[in-house]
């Protein structure tokens, strides 16, 4: 059986790659947007996918969605009244839904089936432009909101073996995320430059000394500058766990000043 990769992707501002976007130049998500299109080129086609999104955060344990049709989630405001109408009928796997709170289970994590809640942007915005056919049935997990990457890896590892049973595992963040400095255009091209470059190096090294780094990831150069609170961060550590393999960072471009990459392992 074909073993998946594990990616920690980019999903954007909103729903910025389907509306002319006014803050900046209009070519400001050209280049994710294109890289998103053909991402899914780059790997055999999984029987279903794993999400973990910047936008679900839970309390005491990991929530695991199990609708067999989700409904999408516009959680963004302000955007163009057509964006709220975006569509995504991707469907959820409640089998593999039980299969993930089992191992999660087995290794003592606590966990929830949700029966009630849809995909969020970070889900429908990119999986739209890599499987625009939404013909792959997607399963989600939620974020524990206490944020701790030592977890999140722990929870990434307890995932791992479902990449060889042909099942994408996709962290959906954003690796600089401090919306005030990008809004401004300004203020965040040398340290998103200079954190982006940590977390290459880092996620290039062996399995040990990468979770290492990663687990103490505040400590970094403009590690608080970038990622004022770490959700949009906390999915890498997920994606990370699952892997014994070095990474990779395999898309980068600067968006709204701010360098923004994303990583394969695998």
């Amino acid at each position: 059986m074909t073993k998946q990769p594990a990616l920690y992707i980019p999903h954007g501002g909103g729903p910025c790659f389907f509306m002319d976007w006014t803050l900046g130049p209009k070519n400001t998500w050209d280049k994710m947007e294109d890289w998103l299109k053909n991402l899914s080129s780059s790997f055999d086609r999984p029987d279903a996918i794993i999400v973990v999104s910047a936008h679900w955060e839970t309390d005491n344990q990991i929530y695991v969605s199990s609708l067999s049709k989700p409904d999408l989630i516009y959680d963004y405001y302000g955007f163009p009244e057509h964006t709220y109408a975006l569509t995504y009928p991707a469907a959820g796997s409640p089998e593999l839904a039980a299969q993930i709170v089992a191992q999660l289970t087995r290794e003592n994590i606590k966990c929830h089936v949700d029966t009630r809640r849809g995909f969020d942007h970070g889900v429908f915005i990119p999986f739209k432009l890599i499987y625009p056919d939404a013909d792959i049935p997607i399963v989600q997990l939620s974020l524990h909101a206490d944020l701790d990457p030592a977890f999140h890896r722990r929870v990434g590892q307890t995932l791992s073996s479902f990449r060889d049973q042909n099942v994408l595992i996709a962290g959906s963040g954003m690796s600089y995320h401090n919306l005030k400095k990008m809004m401004r255009g300004k203020g965040a091209e040398t340290e998103s430059q200079v954190f982006d470059d940590w977390l290459t190096s880092t996620c290039q090294l062996e399995e040990k000394e990468r979770n290492a780094r990663l687990i103490n990831w505040a400590s970094a150069p403009y590690a608080m500058a970038a990622h004022p609170k770490a959700e949009h961060l906390l999915p890498l550590m997920v994606i990370a766990g699952t892997s014994t393999e070095k990474g990779e960072r395999v898309f980068s471009d600067q968006v709204m000043g701010a360098w923004v990459s994303a990583f394969r392992f695998g």
